[in-house]
């Protein structure tokens, strides 16, 4: 009997705290948000990432949909590798939020670092699909696109080409893939420098580099103002826009290729579960709005929503494709 008794009262205390433990949780997911979310762009002040967190950030403050303050911080370095490891390091917090697109998947399969978007961020949810382009000084020799190819096909060391990611990173495999696809070889030996601090358009207007290989959005208004040409953009048919809508495709100049430019918002490692259910549900809400189509329209975006789920199987298979590419060229950790 007493054996029993105490049995009973084991019992009675474990439902006790497992009730607790469940009240706790119920009520983090009620409250949530509580206090400010750190909103993170891997790459300098004027960068796409900056443009693109800054702008998410913008939509859902003038919407109302968030309340909570959503300080933005610029965390450049690696090709992304230093704000992949700050979410390692917040594994398990709910306030921290980072944008990213291809380089969360090329830095890990060049060997820059050994952490990865499966193990150490939580895929939330992609927003857009970007394109990339080929800009060059307004007063540069080069006519269209295929005047570069041609130049490096002569001699790839004789065109310095410039981006705002590191070496085997978005912008450099991005135009690595175009010039395969027009019979560019020796690939490897065409110069390439990454200025990830935002100042890619600086050292294009500075002379340091002769194209720079970059996304649309991050040179719509130099194009406007015509302090730049670009030479193409790696979408499949022309984007909209007044400005860019004139600018031809790879496709359009012989050149069989194209490069999509993702970009979605990934969390710490094990971030609750209520965070991401909240964030998915938020940011699906944001892109319903009329100030957030207007961004895109504005920057050449395409809306394309995937949330969690949808978003891991696609970078499941994307990430793939990336290792392919990469070991085409020789650049994947596995041929170092």
């Amino acid at each position: 009997m007493v054996k029993r008794k105490a049995f009973v009262c084991l019992l009675a205390v474990l439902t006790v705290f497992t009730g607790c433990g469940e009240a706790k949780q119920t009520e983090a997911e009620r409250t949530y948000p509580l206090e400010a979310i750190e909103m993170v762009a891997p790459a300098g002040n004027g960068s796409g990432y900056d443009l693109t967190i800054r702008s998410i950030v913008q939509c859902l403050e003038n919407t109302g949909l968030v309340s909570v303050p959503l300080p933005v911080t610029n965390k450049p370095g690696g090709g992304g590798r230093i704000t992949m490891e700050y979410l390692d390091e917040a594994r398990g917090r709910d306030n921290v939020i980072s944008i990213f697109s291809p380089p969360i998947c090329l830095i890990n399969l060049n060997g820059s670092t050994d952490l990865n978007y499966a193990e150490n961020t939580t895929p939330i949810a992609q927003l857009v699909v970007d394109y990339g382009c080929f800009a060059v000084r307004a007063d540069s020799p080069f006519q269209n696109l295929n005047d570069v190819m041609d130049r490096l096909k002569e001699s790839p060391e004789s065109v310095s080409v410039g981006g705002t990611s590191s070496l085997g990173s978005m912008d450099h495999i991005q135009f690595l893939k175009i010039a395969r696809a027009a019979g560019v070889g020796n690939l490897r030996k065409i110069q390439y420098d990454g200025f990830e601090n935002g100042g890619g358009v600086t050292q294009l207007m500075g002379g340091r580099v002769d194209i720079l290989s970059t996304g649309i959005s991050d040179v719509v208004g130099l194009v406007e103002s015509g302090d730049i040409r670009v030479l193409a953009v790696t979408s499949d048919k022309r984007l909209e826009g007044d400005v860019i809508s004139q600018i031809p495709t790879c496709r359009e100049q012989g050149i069989d290729a194209e490069f999509i430019t993702w970009r979605g918002l990934f969390g710490p490692g094990d971030m609750p579960e209520y965070a991401v259910e909240y964030w998915e549900r938020i940011l699906k809400e944001m892109t319903e709005t009329n100030e957030w189509k207007a961004i895109c329209r504005k920057y050449g975006w395409t809306m394309e929503y995937k949330d969690h789920k949808q978003f891991n199987e696609f970078l499941e298979q994307t990430n793939e494709e990336y290792r392919e590419l990469l070991e085409e060229v020789g650049l994947s950790r596995r041929w170092r």
